[in-house]
């Protein structure tokens, strides 16, 4: 199956969050169970200039030793004591950067990633609506934790791909949309850095 390369992740963090826009995310059960989203969301966050990085001003810390690492890994922290968020490393080794995921739109799996989130909630058009619509629920419907912090996003577990013909899945229709870019989300506490317009995502244009 085809994936991304590491040397995608390795180029500039504000790149790779635009160019990530549209690729799709394989997230491979332990059962074996497929589960996949096309990204519609990211946010970049870059170490060395950027204070609502966890690593800013290059702090190597336990938690933050794998922004460190050689790009293509995921990292993945727990904020609020219950919310698990996805990150790709990005930028050479040695340079703390990635790629916030915060929003899918599922093409594969559908049903496992509604039980997951949901449990035996009724399912209903809002709940549907905003299945993956945020870092935690994408983590949450992907049953992705700390424990797969590290894991190497060019193995055959967790990955990213341009198309889902590339990872084996059926193809579906992309609708027309229009690149947007602001202001990132929860990072208030970061001084000038709040402002910096490093978030990226999909708006369908109006037909």
């Amino acid at each position: 199956m085809a994936r991304l390369s590491r040397e995608f992740y390795s180029q500039d963090t504000l790149t790779a969050a635009r160019l990530l826009l549209g690729k799709y995310l394989i997230r491979r059960l332990d059962c074996g169970e497929v589960l996949a989203g096309r990204v519609t969301e990211t946010e970049a966050y870059i170490g060395r200039c950027d204070k609502a990085c966890h690593a800013y001003n290059c702090r190597r810390t336990p938690r933050t030793e794998i922004l460190f690492a050689p790009p293509g890994h995921a990292y993945i922290y727990l904020i609020y004591g219950m919310y698990h968020c996805l990150n790709f490393v990005t930028e050479p080794e040695g340079e703390p950067a990635a790629v916030l995921l915060r929003a899918i739109q599922p093409v594969a799996g559908l049903d496992t990633m509604v039980r997951l989130r949901y449990g035996d909630r009724p399912l209903t058009p809002q709940r549907l609506r905003r299945l993956t619509d945020g870092p935690g629920k994408v983590c949450r419907a992907l049953r992705l934790t700390r424990a797969e912090n590290g894991m190497d996003l060019t193995g055959d577990t967790l990955f990213l791909c341009d198309s889902p013909e590339d990872a084996g899945l059926p193809g579906s229709e992309v609708p027309r949309e229009r690149l947007r870019t602001g202001p990132r989300i929860g990072v208030d506490y970061a001084e000038e850095a709040r402002d910096f317009p490093w978030r990226f995502w999909l708006e369908k244009e109006a037909q």
